[in-house]
């Protein structure tokens, strides 16, 4: 009987053993996404157990339009950004038994992106656009669907500045709103 009680609770300690897991962002996590307006590669860098540092280098699109266009305008120009996330409900995900592998769970960031003036992709010729930086505060979450397919969205609201050259320069109220699906490699 009594080897029987230690069995089961040697069998018990290793499942239990086994079974757990650290509350912590991956060490490096890289992949694409597309969304309506854009595409992404990024790469995301364990700081701390809950915080990691996002970097991306995408294309992002617009839509245009209004009295001064005869035909509505579709726009295309790179962007770069930096972006700290904070992973704020890891222990909670993995109490309930849930999935935090590749970064999955909820997330509070302060996106910072450079949108630099290098090159226009647009159904209007010769269309110029402006350097412009944006910092927006914002809040999402990002889920896996699979081992490599993720969505993610996010919604957030800050500053913008345009540096307009020989023109004004101009600044105000940036918002920030992203519903992708990617892969990770």
């Amino acid at each position: 009987m009594k080897k029987r009680i230690l069995l089961s609770l040697i069998i018990s300690l290793i499942y239990t053993v086994g079974k757990s897991q650290t509350a912590s962002v991956e060490k490096s996590t890289y992949g694409i996404q597309t969304g309506l307006l854009g595409i992404w590669v990024h790469n995301e860098m364990k700081l701390t157990n809950q915080i990691a540092l996002r970097t991306e280098f995408g294309v992002n699109a617009s839509i245009f339009g209004g009295n001064f266009y005869p035909k509505t305008g579709f726009l295309m120009t790179p962007v770069i950004s930096v972006e700290p996330r904070w992973y704020y409900n890891l222990e909670k995900r993995l109490s309930k038994s849930k999935s935090i592998s590749g970064n999955s769970g909820n997330f509070v960031s302060l996106q910072t992106s450079y949108h630099p003036d290098w090159f226009v992709i647009s159904n209007y010729d010769n269309l110029k656009t402006f350097n412009l930086i944006t910092i927006i505060p914002t809040w999402g979450i990002k889920r896996n669907i699979g081992k490599h397919f993720t969505y993610e969205t996010s919604i957030g609201v800050g500053y913008g500045y345009q540096f307009r050259g020989e023109y004004d320069d101009v600044n105000g109220i940036a918002i920030d709103l992203n519903l992708r699906i990617g892969y990770r490699f």
